[in-house]
């Protein structure tokens, strides 16, 4: 936006601002959602001020140590060329200037030794990708975010598809077609295709529109009982498929991608943003409950579900899924890690299955251990559920966590080798197994610590 001060004369003068208040911090009521308040500008620290003496404020001499004092040399009739008389005065005012320029030279130096100008490498001549010569600089050579995304989309755009349901809705004024648009991703050259359960849920018919123009009726292969993750299957070989990354190794801040069908209409669409956070828990409007969800302010609008979400090396880390009601930049994308064992076991022939243990817990973080005077900061409470009066058990009867001996009011701290925290909570931990896998799990209970064998049974339906 241009600054409305730009051709303003006076904007360049100096104004003393005096300092507001801050504002009360906001309070979300019942129904209200969250809005965000930007904190007043701060005023500038008085030692960044550099008035002129006139106004009275306190400037330094000088930032650096004084040059070093040069004994002065008198200066002789033989020192300058010239004769008697005018000449000889003419060579004492020159030598006296030399004097002068090389006692500033000497300053100068010091000044510019002082401030490390004399320690920065030599100028390096930057290269385009053309072989032509655009100019030397001293800085680092960075990543160019714009290129980085240029490369992510002709990657990675290829393997993205728009999947177009259809189905018959039930109403009050009879059976009405319906018809819904979403996002995937082509993860297997066979046909395979990644996208969110609710893009495909509730359809009768389903079809998949490749980035080249060709399309493709497919099918429902399976869905996950645990995310809203599902398998689409069509009848093609040798697709494009898109590069599988690590969402684990995602940190806060980094680029990532987005491509999909915003609204239905604009196929393969780009938008890029960062990392905004991970491990988010949101309730969708059906009231489903998904978890350490990748938060990102790339653009992610309805129709996005299920497309890729993208690190700069155009590989997938996340698949967009939702983005939270009333807000302007808050997405949500599955982490490509929870994704990966039902996309092996689709590619195997095999049924969707997810590992179950059979607790109800609550993640430890400090607040919540500080509040119940826990031993641990970090790890998984095994607790009856919060709603419905606490009906639901902590430990359901007859499940793999009640035959190998655990309670509720156990913290369940580790599986395995892997310690259960922020980064790791409980679900996404047990995610990363097949049913029928045996784990170590280390509980603390009345602060003794002791492990125990699970053998993981399959996560119902429900």
């Amino acid at each position: 936006m241009t600054d409305p001060r730009s051709n303003d004369p006076e904007s360049t003068q100096r104004h003393e601002v005096p300092s507001e208040p801050a504002p009360p911090p906001v309070i979300r009521t019942s129904g209200e959602p969250e809005r965000y308040t930007p904190p007043p500008a701060e005023a500038r620290p008085e030692w960044t001020r550099h008035e002129p003496a006139s106004t009275g404020a306190a400037t330094p001499e000088r930032w650096y140590e004084p040059a070093a004092t040069v004994p002065a040399t008198p200066v002789t009739e033989t020192a300058v060329q010239g004769g008697s008389g005018t000449n000889r005065g003419m060579g004492t005012i020159l030598g006296a200037a030399l004097l002068s320029a090389v006692l500033a030279s000497g300053g100068t130096v010091v000044a510019l030794s002082a401030s490390g100008a004399l320690d920065k490498p030599t100028a390096t001549t930057v290269t385009s990708p053309t072989g032509t010569n655009v100019g030397a600089t001293n800085q680092p050579v960075t990543i160019d975010e714009s290129s980085a995304t240029v490369d992510v989309a002709a990657k990675a755009s290829p393997a993205v598809v728009r999947i177009t349901v259809s189905g018959n809705v039930d109403t009050s004024q009879g059976v009405i077609p319906e018809t819904g648009v979403g996002s995937g991703v082509i993860y297997d050259a066979h046909g395979w295709i990644l996208t969110n359960h609710h893009v495909v849920q509730g359809s009768d018919r389903l079809q998949v529109e490749l980035n080249d123009g060709r399309v493709f009726q497919g099918r429902v292969y399976g869905i996950d009982t645990l995310t809203d993750l599902a398998i689409v299957k069509i009848d093609a070989n040798d697709l494009p498929v898109a590069s599988i990354g690590r969402s684990s190794e995602l940190k806060v801040g980094q680029l990532v991608i987005a491509i999909g069908s915003p609204l239905g209409t604009y196929s393969n669409s780009v938008t890029s943003g960062i990392v905004s956070a991970k491990g988010r828990q949101i309730t969708t409007d059906g009231n489903e409950n998904l978890n350490n969800l990748i938060q990102t302010d790339a653009a992610i609008n309805p129709g996005n579900s299920g497309g890729p979400l993208l690190d700069a090396g155009a590989n997938v880390i996340g698949i967009n899924t939702a983005i939270a009601a009333d807000s302007n930049g808050i997405g949500f994308a599955i982490p490509i890690d929870i994704a990966r064992p039902i996309m092996e076991q689709a590619v195997a022939g095999k049924e969707l299955a997810r590992p179950y243990m059979g607790v109800v817990y609550r993640s430890i973080d400090r607040q919540f251990a500080d509040a119940n005077n826990l031993p641990v900061k970090e790890g998984a409470l095994v607790q009856r559920s919060a709603g419905g009066n606490g009906t639901a058990p902590a430990v359901v009867s007859g499940s793999p966590a009640d035959q190998a001996g655990i309670r509720e009011g156990d913290i369940i701290t580790k599986v395995n080798d892997q310690a259960v925290d922020g980064d790791h909570p409980l679900d996404a931990t047990l995610s990363m197994y097949s049913p029928g896998d045996t784990v170590t799990v280390t509980i603390l209970r009345d602060g003794q610590a002791s492990t125990v064998q699970v053998k993981l049974g399959t996560r119902p339906a429900n």
